[in-house]
């Protein structure tokens, strides 16, 4: 049937041999890894472990971190395997085409868009606040918020509305040309970005390992029991839903820090401009977790070292760190500006890699006929996807300085799972097809280390709200309705038939 058909791993070998059309091959395993970091380190490690401490694991957050790990690990091991076997940019769609056919490849594609494109103009967002808070909210309400968003000023009465939030528009830019530049150059600027981020990191670690309270770990996980918190509006917070303490609160608390190891995916859209793919893929996708699970494990056992896991419930929300340092951290308050800019660091680089890998999978789809062919016509001196950039900074940006971050949310994630699912059940298929093929890297235990992958993403998928998967459905029809309208009939697997 012509929405199953499949492209060769043949042809796909060939069009990554084909130094003429394909993108120019700079990335060694540092970058690699730098990118992978690039884009896991952002506001999780800062918002999201002091979110699922507070609220549903307490010092157990470590724990909640190595569960979600584990579970990114099954899908990171089959996109190891895929990304040594076929070294071409586009990730999970590139991988879906070769193993269960064109219009799942699309759909896979069209939810990437969801991760990469609008999970960048969330993160520009983010950004812009972050930036905001840096300089002491010193930048007009009106020029760093969407339209519509409004504030009242209870000193002088006096409602703002926001006009453009330029400051997202401003790093969105900035990124955009970056990448038209040059990759490597991208990937300099990134490791630096990644250099600057785990330096404070791992200051925060080494500064704040001294005030550790031995009181804050104990007991390790919490109690059914445990007192309630009290918080800003009065409410009480209590514990004794079974996902709010003992091994329920870590399973919560693994869901919710799930969604910051979000990213690493997106060094396997750098395929057709590694090196040597078939060895410094596997080593990209799979050293940038281990080395990112190993700080946010250090990193929570530290901030539950000094503050108490319920004042996460009752105060510093997204600035829980700073907030840490500046209650019980003395001496130490210039670290809290550092974090800022940690996490202002942490989002230009998933802002970068998200961009990249966006960029990338269009170029791919466009290189199939799926899409138009701007979208992989190539800078004549930098060999980059240029146009493609530049048509990502006008849709984003127009995303990211209309429209305020709550709207964008978890619609990131939902594009995710998806295709850590498809990628997982790929393994399976190509397995069963082509098991005599030459895999550089091997997904262990097949198939159960892909069912697991695979059966974990399902389960996250169906854990989002009802609101995030009706608008994911809705995209996908809209997806749906350009496929049948132009992608199918110009798919260059129909017009060779």
């Amino acid at each position: 049937m012509s929405l199953f058909r499949k492209k060769t791993l043949s042809s796909l070998l060939a069009q990554a041999a084909d130094s003429e059309k394909s993108l120019k091959r700079t990335l060694g395993p540092g970058n690699l890894i730098a990118l992978g970091i690039g884009a896991i380190i952002g506001a999780g490690l800062f918002v999201r472990t002091a979110a699922a401490a507070g609220g549903h694991a307490g010092a157990a957050v470590t724990v909640s971190f190595i569960v979600a790990a584990i579970g990114c690990a099954f899908a990171g091991l089959c996109y190891a395997e895929f990304a040594s076997m076929i070294p071409i940019a586009g990730s999970a769609y590139t991988y879906a085409y070769a193993t269960m056919g064109e219009i799942v490849a699309w759909i896979i594609g069209w939810a990437l868009v969801l991760e990469y494109a609008l999970g960048a103009a969330t993160v520009s967002i983010a950004w812009s606040e972050f930036l905001n808070k840096l300089f002491d909210n010193r930048i007009p309400y009106e020029w760093c918020h969407s339209p519509f968003e409004s504030l009242l000023d209870t000193t002088t009465g006096v409602m703002h509305h926001g006009i453009l939030n330029v400051p997202s528009l401003f790093i969105l830019l900035a990124l955009s040309l970056l990448l038209i530049k040059g990759t490597q150059e991208s990937a300099i600027v990134n490791s630096i970005i990644v250099i600057i981020k785990v330096s404070i990191v791992l200051l925060f670690i080494a500064l704040g390992w001294q005030y550790i309270n031995p009181a804050n770990h104990h007991p390790y996980m919490i109690p059914a029991n445990a007192k309630a918190a009290i918080l800003p509006n009065g409410k009480e917070y209590t514990y004794t839903n079974f996902f709010r303490h003992g091994w329920g609160g870590v399973l919560r608390g693994a869901a919710i820090v799930f969604f910051a190891f979000i990213g690493f995916d997106a060094v396997s859209t750098a395929a057709q401009e590694a090196k040597n793919p078939k060895k410094d893929m596997p080593i990209g996708i799979l050293g940038s977790l281990v080395i990112c699970t190993i700080l946010y494990v250090l990193f929570s056992w530290v901030l539950t070292g000094v503050a108490p896991y319920t004042d996460f419930v009752r105060a510093g929300k997204e600035a829980s760190v700073a907030y840490a340092i500046e209650t019980y951290m003395t001496n130490y308050h210039w670290l809290a500006k550092w974090v800022t800019v940690g996490i202002l660091a942490g989002f230009s680089s998933v802002i970068l890699v998200m961009l990249l890998g966006q960029s990338r999978v269009f170029y791919s789809m466009s290189c199939d006929g799926l899409l138009p062919k701007v979208f992989s016509d190539l800078h004549p001196k930098f060999r980059t996807p240029f146009k493609s950039n530049i048509l990502l900074f006008l849709f984003v940006g127009s995303i990211a300085t209309l429209l305020p971050g709550d709207i964008t949310g978890d619609l990131t994630s939902i594009g995710t799972l998806l295709a850590f699912a498809l990628v997982c059940v790929g393994i399976i298929i190509m397995r069963k097809a082509d098991p005599d093929h030459p895999r550089p890297f091997r997904t262990p235990l097949v198939p159960l280390v892909p069912i697991l992958g695979a059966l974990l993403c399902l389960a996250m998928i169906i854990s989002l709200d009802n609101t995030t998967i009706l608008v994911a459905l809705g995209w996908m029809a809209i997806g749906l309705m350009i496929y049948f309208s132009y992608s199918k009939g110009n798919s260059k697997l129909k017009l060779k038939a």
